[in-house]
């Protein structure tokens, strides 16, 4: 996949709302996130958030590892994306071991097609031949280039994908064998520590009765922060949404899509006011909160904004004297993390402080010191 930066309620939607486990899409989503710290586009500061993990199990990577990890996780990434629940990673993986080759080459497909449709002003009849892409490598990337407008695609590790998806039982026995590995070797460990912790957000809030708030509602009180436009869109266009705490995601967010249901993962919290001491889980969330404030530039923003209540991304860059690059940076690090509420005016993004954000940090700070 080429590298991207991606109601109403009635009684009808009780059963749409719900916080689980989930342990193939917790599984995947770690791993997606090892393709970070090796990424070109990334930076220290997009990195804050992250949990120790990812940056330690990227670091003791490889190059050759690295770039497989790439590979599958970019390139080939429609076809470990799932799309339904698993009891385990494992359970999944054996899944994707059972298909034919060509049968995860045509999932790969399948979502391109539908991706450069929605996106990339393909219809179905302007799509290219499958035989066609198959046969001429660079067709392959310059279709990726147009269907997905304003990603990255490396033209190199997609042609590493046009080889594989060319040896479909190659293919099938590259994915299924380097997860495994990643299984053995990394996840197995790290989930039997952190899977008590992301079990104790999925109890607490199953407590809270969030069919009653709404989809846009519940996620932002779930997730604990103000949703970006493009989510918001994103959960208008589903019936279900199924909320799956990370131990590792930090204060971004992850999906995966069925078309129907999404599967929304977040940084594992606690519900509002349910900060302990004894809580492993209230420990991570405030080091997650406070990194984000532990940078000189972005609690001058938050100063600053303090000062003049709402300010665009272009006003800030001009007082504070910041290029563009390292504005984005520190306001998606901020907005991400609950302290700014974000909206669009015409085309730009403007930024207002959120109160119940900063009061919500200093009270979880004195509950959880038991001030």
């Amino acid at each position: 996949m080429p590298q991207t930066t991606e109601f109403l309620h009635t009684a009808a939607e009780v059963a749409t709302l719900s916080v689980s486990l989930e342990p193939a899409f917790n599984a995947i989503t770690s791993l997606r996130l090892l393709t970070w710290p090796c990424c070109e586009q990334m930076s220290e500061q997009d990195l804050i958030g992250l949990d120790d993990w990812v940056i330690r199990v990227a670091a003791a990577m490889t190059p050759e590892q690295l770039a497989l990890h790439r590979l599958i996780f970019i390139g080939l990434y429609y076809i470990v994306d799932p799309d339904r629940s698993w009891p385990s990673f494992p359970a999944y993986v054996n899944h994707l071991e059972s298909l034919p080759g060509e049968a995860l080459r045509d999932q790969l497909l399948n979502r391109y097609f539908t991706i450069a449709c929605r996106k990339g002003g393909f219809t179905p009849e302007t799509l290219p031949d499958r035989a066609a892409l198959l046969a001429d490598a660079d067709a392959y990337v310059a279709f990726l280039e147009r269907g997905f407008p304003g990603a990255i695609v490396v033209p190199e590790l997609e042609r590493q994908a046009h080889a594989l998806i060319n040896d479909p039982p190659r293919l099938r026995r590259t994915i299924v064998d380097y997860l495994r590995q990643m299984w053995h070797d990394h996840l197995a460990a790290e989930w039997n520590r952190v899977r008590p912790m992301l079990q104790e957000a999925v109890e607490a809030f199953r407590r809270v009765d969030l069919s009653a708030m709404g989809k846009i509602a519940a996620a932002e009180y779930v997730i604990g922060a103000p949703l970006e436009d493009k989510l918001r869109r994103y959960i208008e266009e589903h019936t279900r949404v199924v909320f799956i705490p990370s131990s590792h995601i930090g204060p971004h967010q992850g999906t995966f899509s069925d078309g129907t249901t999404l599967w929304l993962v977040f940084g594992a919290r606690l519900p509002a006011g349910m900060y302990s001491s004894s809580s492993a889980l209230s420990r991570a969330e405030l080091l997650v909160r406070l990194g984000a404030l532990a940078d000189e530039t972005r609690l001058r923003i938050l100063g600053l904004i303090a000062e003049e209540g709402e300010l665009c991304a272009q006003d800030i860059i001009t007082r504070l004297s910041l290029s563009q690059s390292a504005a984005s940076r520190h306001l998606t690090q901020l907005s991400a993390s609950g302290y700014l509420i974000e909206r669009r005016q015409e085309n730009a993004k403007c930024y207002r402080l959120n109160p119940a954000r900063i009061e919500d940090t200093l009270a979880a700070l004195r509950q959880f010191l038991k001030l």
